[in-house]
């Protein structure tokens, strides 16, 4: 692999790891990205390095949060062990939309609003959401303020809005952070869950498309694959340390208009080439 095939995995690995935590939409940056930084790879190699890349970010979330994840943890007392899987038997609840409508539905919804179109319109949309809701907010109390006060019904309301996520450009993290704000989550409980609800929905997302496209690799494809995924492991990381550390004293809106700032770029870009 020559240097700048490197670099661009690199660079790809930074914008996955930053953008699929951050509420601005991971698919939006990859699609505008690969307009400037194409890997020389067949198209079938680049939806698998995708994943792959997504899987190296949903271990961040792992690892930064295993112990608070860790139902078998010896440290813990037994009403904690029992916390720990009744959060996980919410999180799997609030997966079950997504997994009702987007194992069937997926291939068609990406057929048809995988394009530059939706995926701006998405990014505007979402952005103005943000703004919208934080205003609406303001001045409340959440009555949420811990992952304990969330309810298997809040949970599934908060999966049903993970739903939307299905279109691209919509932010998966996105659409559930606004979704549990407007039944009065706190942002910091939101955006938890949220990284919690990633990982089963992600990781069962990325093992069905592995499957799909199989495991026959070169060497240089594989050495692609693994820096990209360990780029944004490292980069999902002090993303989402970021991201825990603003909400604490700063709301959304700066990602509101980023987002819609972004989605008029997309549409200007893509109108003038």
């Amino acid at each position: 692999m020559d240097l700048i095939t490197l670099l661009k995995v690199l660079f790809l690995g930074i914008v996955e790891g930053i953008t699929e935590w951050l509420p601005i939409s991971s698919t939006g940056h990859m699609i505008l990205v690969n307009e400037f930084i194409r890997l020389n790879v067949t198209e079938e190699f680049w939806e698998m390095f995708e994943v792959v890349i997504q899987l190296g970010a949903i271990l961040a979330v792992v690892v930064l949060y295993f112990t608070k994840l860790n139902p078998f943890d010896l440290k813990k007392t037994d009403e904690e062990k029992k916390a720990t899987w009744t959060l996980w038997f919410k999180v799997l609840v609030a997966v079950v939309p997504a997994a009702v409508i987007g194992l069937p539905f997926d291939d068609w919804i990406n057929g048809l609003f995988y394009n530059y179109q939706t995926v701006a319109v998405m990014l505007i949309v979402y952005g103005v959401l943000f703004i919208l809701v934080e205003n609406w907010n303001k001045g409340k109390e959440p009555c949420v303020t811990t992952l304990e006060g969330i309810t298997y019904k809040t949970a599934l309301f908060i999966g049903i809005f993970q739903v939307l996520a299905l279109i691209p450009g919509t932010s998966r993290s996105g659409a559930t952070i606004i979704g549990a704000m407007l039944i009065g989550c706190s942002r910091y409980v939101a955006a938890e869950f949220t990284f919690f609800l990633a990982i089963p929905v992600m990781f069962g997302a990325s093992l069905l498309k592995l499957l799909k496209f199989g495991f026959a690799y070169t060497a240089a494809e594989a050495v692609i694959l693994i820096v990209g995924m360990v780029t944004a492991f490292v980069v999902s990381v002090l993303a989402i340390k970021f991201l825990m550390g603003y909400i604490k004293k700063n709301d959304f809106k700066p990602f509101g208009y980023y987002r819609i700032v972004l989605g008029i770029l997309v549409l200007g870009y893509f109108i003038l080439t």
